[in-house]
């Protein structure tokens, strides 16, 4: 008995040493008072978040020892990795790295399937870096990758190290894990590879990646504390970064309240001119602006909004160099016009870009000068009669849904309705079957690209009517009067190419817009065809 009890305890004993042993050490905490001597902005959003009950300091930054005894030189470091939030919110976490297997990788928008069939989608838009490589998007999983080895943006330089196995990576990845700079001995941002555009910039990256936002002055303006500017060398900033657009983007750590942080937004929103969806809008969120020290500022919403939240990203905007049309003089990234957003639905974009004095290229054919569209997804919705309804983008794309345990939450799988047809379109549409519901769906998309493709058609037709004016040798003031109907014709199609719902999110709108771009191609080629008679 007095063995059996003697083996007990020891047995015990190990088991008490060999935990102790393994247990790790208690993380070192610090008093947030002594931050908050040098940042009382931090301090007053903290004192609001329900962070303040759970966390410290120590949980998100490191080397504050060395900060606090060299604060002007040492800055804290900042955990930027979406995993470390997923600590706590493990099933938002998992959900915003799902993949969707349907999808691929590298899908291109001009195949025969998609929005922009080819041959038309290479002439319509002849002289742009899109006509080398123009992709569906994919997962938000993989947004970062999937820019940094696209044919348009880096010249063919990035490559994932082990071939398309990178396509299948498991999220949540670390950009330069799979990929390798195949020509580091340059730092030249140029094509490597037969048919690639060097197109990628600074500005364009603040949609993939949340790593630079303390490196980064507010609209990417040159500062002695910023490590990256609007006009810094793309190659070396991209090989700074590592992880995908996390969700700081959306949630203020501190205050544990929404925001937005995409500076070009809040540019958009504080505008003078107030004339942006969002000022017009009578039911509109609103927003307080913090501004950190002159350096970076933030918005703070009054409540979650994906409108403004998901507009951050999934709007027109303008990033990239161009042409003033009235001087014929060159854009440069010294100008904040290079990190610039609209904020106006299709039907004003011509008249702001015309009052902003900017296009994005020139159509190599005609020599006119032409905008080019991002991804309008927020200014397509606006108005819409879902938004009238009272729908936001969240209960289509994030709906809450019911982990393994029971628990529900709010997804953050952003995809289609069509992944959540029980969660979303039946909420509100109850008398519908799933099937009813996705028939509906595709019902309004088809009907969308049929008129897609007639205005493609006619945007080709004034295109050919264009080159053989010029040769005809017609005045230049009747080829300028022809080129302005195609940049009329042209935004009013290639916003529904880089919207990406096929006009789903508005397609009262949708229509309008293509079926105009039919008549100012028509006006286009009517004032050529007449000036072409005139002359014979």
């Amino acid at each position: 008995m007095l063995k059996k009890l003697f083996l007990f305890v020891l047995a015990l004993s190990i088991v008490f040493l060999v935990g102790a042993l393994m247990a790790k050490p208690k993380q070192k905490v610090v008093n947030p008072e002594a931050c908050f001597i040098c940042h009382p902005e931090v301090k007053e959003l903290w004192e609001e978040g329900k962070h303040k009950k759970f966390l410290n300091c120590v949980q998100c930054h490191g080397e504050l020892e060395a900060h606090s005894n060299n604060p002007f030189e040492i800055k804290p470091a900042t955990n930027l990795d979406a995993a470390n939030c997923g600590k706590c919110h493990e099933n938002q976490f998992e959900t915003f790295f799902k993949v969707n297997p349907k999808k691929p990788a590298r899908v291109e928008k001009s195949q025969l399937t998609e929005r922009s069939p080819n041959p038309l989608w290479d002439k319509l838009m002849m002289g742009h870096g899109f006509t080398k490589e123009h992709n569906v998007p994919r997962s938000h999983a993989y947004m970062l990758i999937d820019h940094l080895v696209v044919d348009r943006a880096y010249g063919g330089r990035f490559q994932p190290k082990e071939g398309w196995k990178y396509s299948v990576a498991k999220p949540p990845i670390k950009a330069w894990d799979v990929l390798e700079d195949k020509y580091p001995e340059t730092k030249e941002h140029k094509s490597f590879i037969p048919e690639s555009a060097a197109a990628a910039n600074p500005t364009c990256l603040k949609c993939k990646t949340n790593d630079s936002i303390l490196k980064w002055k507010y609209l990417g303006e040159k500062d002695k504390g910023a490590k990256w500017d609007r006009s810094s060398n793309v190659v070396e900033y991209a090989k700074d970064l590592q992880n995908v657009v996390g969700c700081i983007h959306c949630h203020d750590p501190h205050a544990t309240k929404p925001r937005v942080v995409r500076d070009a937004m809040i540019q958009a929103l504080t505008r003078k001119e107030s004339d942006t969806l969002w000022h017009n809008d009578q039911k509109k969120t609103g927003i307080k602006v913090v501004d950190f020290r002159d350096f970076r500022k933030i918005a703070l919403l009054d409540k979650y909004d994906a409108k403004l939240q998901c507009g951050q990203c999934h709007v027109e905007y303008n990033c990239n160099p161009g042409v003033n049309p009235k001087t014929g003089e060159k854009v440069n990234f010294s100008d904040t016009r290079t990190n610039h957003f609209p904020l106006k639905d299709v039907f004003g974009i011509y008249e702001h870009y015309n009052q902003l004095e900017f296009r994005d290229f020139k159509h190599t054919l005609t020599g006119g000068l032409l905008f080019k569209a991002q991804h309008p997804e927020t200014e397509v919705f606006w108005n819409s009669k879902h938004d009238k309804a009272g729908v936001n983008c969240n209960d289509c794309h994030m709906p809450k849904v019911k982990s393994k345990s029971g628990k529900v939450f709010t997804s953050h799988w952003q995809t289609s309705p069509k992944n959540y047809i029980k969660e979303t379109c039946l909420k509100c549409h109850a008398e519908w079957t799933q099937e009813e519901a996705m028939y509906t769906i595709d019902s309004i998309k088809n009907h969308i690209k049929g008129k897609m493709r007639k205005a493609e058609f006619w945007l080709g037709q004034l295109i050919d009517k264009i080159v053989e004016a010029k040769k005809a040798g017609i005045d230049d003031s009747v080829i300028k009067e022809a080129q302005e109907q195609h940049q009329k014709a042209h935004i009013l199609w290639e916003w529904w190419t880089a919207e990406n719902s096929d006009g789903f999110h508005n397609p009262e709108q949708a229509r309008e817009s293509l079926t105009r771009s039919v008549e100012e191609s028509k006006k286009g080629i009517e004032i050529l065809t007449k000036a072409i008679s005139n002359k014979e």
